[in-house]
């Protein structure tokens, strides 16, 4: 028994040593002091909170982890597809052609990449084959459908917060030597920094404001979520929704959140939106305070006043219990009963805005043959 445990502490040891880096760079020094300024900065207990304080204690006083971890062992779900999810080698030289109309390409999960006025933002990249600081955990269903030397140049890398199927470690260090800039919510340039990125490359945002490059606005707005990389360093770091904006176009990116006022708030000040981009996956009534439902992603849509739907956060990994199909199921549903325009591209798949897009809901065939 000894034996046993001694080899269980160097594995732990190793795994620590491997996940250290990957871990980030909590702010410190100067940093620090100046994200502290922040309205949502708790200075008694050096942590970033939500507009309701007290929604994470909450949330987790009422978790049940006896019945989450029965769920994960003896539930039946089909968390993961059987078979490759259909999708679509995009052509760049297409996707690079400058209009007046935007154009992006989804990744799975909450990756995509946007021509937004000849410019091109990539938004929370994870190309890494796992979702973890080590590769045993949250391994994504399949490969990228483009490598990261396959992109073109990227011109901004927009990050909504901290965890590790937003901010991936690898993907972010691939840019190192590139021109590429970063923009993310308070505190979390301390991780991006850590791993490589000059500073001079790097921006950050409170909630409520903005900063203008290259004709774009990036303007952060709220989400209700949380952060942190470790476990133990919980809400060091700023979580956040996006918008990009010029004269002609808008877009909006919600990162993860769960329902509240601030979709409304974002929608009466900033809305209409051209297109949006909603989380929609990896949600449970258990933690239905950080993750929307479907129908709340519906709800979201409306309060912003969109015009296009783009469901992300679902397709590429298993954060949760239900069926993997499950989410845009019940999304069509509500979609349908709201009269919501709902775009549901493939992997890969390149949709520009103002052309006619041929979409599918590609994911019923892969039902029907589960039912079968």
């Amino acid at each position: 028994m000894k034996n046993i445990t001694k080899y269980i502490i160097i594995i732990y040891i190793i795994i620590g040593f491997i996940a250290c880096s990957a871990f980030g760079t909590d702010p410190k020094g100067e940093h620090l002091k100046k994200i502290q300024s922040s309205p949502q900065y708790n200075m008694e207990e050096k942590i970033f909170v939500n507009r309701r304080s007290d929604l994470l204690s909450e949330m987790r006083n009422d978790l049940s982890y006896w019945k989450l971890i029965n769920a994960y062992i003896f539930g039946k779900e089909e968390r993961y597809p059987k078979e490759k999810l259909p999708e679509i080698k995009p052509n760049i030289n297409i996707f690079l052609q400058k209009s007046d109309s935007i154009s992006f390409i989804w990744f799975g999960h909450s990756t995509f990449m946007v021509n937004f006025g000849g410019k091109i933002l990539l938004f929370d990249p994870i190309f890494s084959s796992n979702a973890s600081p080590v590769s045993l955990f949250i391994n994504r269903f399949q490969a990228p459908v483009l490598k990261l030397t396959e992109l073109p140049n990227i011109d901004y890398i927009i990050i909504s917060h901290d965890h590790y199927d937003h901010l991936d470690m690898e993907t972010i260090k691939y840019f190192k030597n590139k021109s590429t800039k970063f923009i993310a919510p308070l505190g979390v340039t301390s991780h991006i920094k850590g791993w490589g990125i000059q500073e001079d490359r790097l921006s950050e945002l409170d909630w409520w404001q903005s900063i203008e490059k290259d004709g774009l606005e990036f303007i952060c707005t709220p989400a209700q979520h949380f952060s942190g990389r470790t476990g133990s360093n919980s809400n060091k770091t700023l979580w956040g929704s996006w918008i990009v904006r010029n004269k002609k176009n808008s877009l909006y990116f919600s990162g993860d959140s769960g329902y509240d006022i601030h979709f409304k708030q974002i929608g009466d000040k900033y809305g209409p939106f051209d297109l949006t981009f909603i989380e929609n996956g990896q949600y449970n009534q258990m933690w239905r305070a950080v993750h929307v439902l479907p129908e709340e992603t519906a709800q979201a849509f409306l309060d912003l006043k969109g015009k296009n739907l783009v469901p992300v956060h679902w397709g590429m990994f298993a954060l949760s219990l239900h069926d993997w199909y499950e989410p845009i199921e019940e999304l069509e549903k509500y979609s349908k009963l709201k009269n919501i325009n709902l775009l549901t591209p493939k992997l890969g798949q390149l949709i520009v805005l103002t052309e006619e897009n041929f979409i599918e809901r590609w994911w019923k065939a892969l039902i029907n043959k589960i039912k079968q």
